[in-house]
């Protein structure tokens, strides 16, 4: 009787070790975050050398996923001063926010509303700021252990502030403008985990004016983000802008280059 109840006990170790480890597993955090520093290459409206800084909040909890960001760059020159010393000066800025919030229609479901906001200043472009405000649907495409692809779709509104140049001998902009648009917004986004080390995104979004004489706006993000230790990353970025209404003093497609160290907590 004693060598049954012995050989069952064994049989139903395993097991209970496996119960006791998923106990342990720590469970995902609700709540993350990350901050980057490191520097940026431009073409387009400006080519010059400058410093970007980001902060990313990410916060999931039952039906709802609440995502937060914020990018800044700073544009720095060697100038000369006034006793003939060179120097670098910050010279121009450009920062910009996104917000979203979605909400799933099903618990684990595939469906889900959201709502997003978006802000930039530019001092680089031809727009003083601009700002769109959108509500829709999306659906979580599919998602796997490595990779995920999810996009959604919807009405919403832009505002944009329009910069003007001033002719020559006059104030360097003189003029602005301002026009509110309605919008269809789309929005795509790729993940995948190459492998233990390497992520590749892609994201794509497309604000759409009902007007064809009205400025339209298409946004491009490609990041390869390599794991150097547990909280600390090496990114490398590529981001196009385009605008399809722009003065003539400026160009419709901005691009940035980055390089960034990523710090998440």
């Amino acid at each position: 009787m004693n060598t049954k109840l012995t050989l069952a006990a064994l049989c139903l170790l395993p097991l209970s070790t496996q119960f006791a480890m998923a106990e342990e597993a720590p469970e995902k955090p609700a709540l993350t975050m990350s901050a980057e520093l490191g520097f940026l290459f431009k073409s387009g409206n400006t080519k010059s050398g400058d410093l970007k800084a980001g902060f990313n909040l990410k916060h999931e909890q039952d039906q709802w996923l609440n995502v937060f960001a914020i990018n800044a760059i700073a544009k720095k020159l060697e100038e000369e001063n006034d006793d003939g010393e060179k120097e670098f000066v910050s010279t121009d800025n450009k920062w910009d926010l996104t917000a979203q919030t979605n909400y799933s229609l099903e618990q684990d479901g595939k469906n889900y509303l959201y709502g997003s906001l978006a802000y930039q200043q530019d001092k680089f472009s031809g727009f003083v700021s601009q700002s769109s405000l959108s509500v829709g649907w999306g659906r979580k495409w599919y998602k796997t252990e490595t990779s995920s692809f999810f996009a959604d779709i919807g009405p919403g509104v832009t505002h944009d502030v329009h910069r003007s140049k001033g002719a020559s001998g006059t104030p360097a902009y003189v003029a602005e403008t301002s026009d509110t648009n309605a919008i269809i917004q789309a929005q795509a986004l790729y993940t995948n985990q190459l492998n233990e080390f390497v992520e590749f995104k892609q994201y794509l979004v497309a604000k759409q004016a009902f007007e064809s004489d009205k400025n339209s706006i298409y946004k491009s993000e490609t990041s390869l983000t390599a794991k150097l230790m547990d909280s600390l990353q090496f990114k490398f970025a590529l981001r196009v802008d385009y605008d399809t209404e722009v003065d003539a003093e400026y160009e419709n497609t901005n691009t940035e280059t980055s390089v960034t160290l990523v710090y998440s907590f």
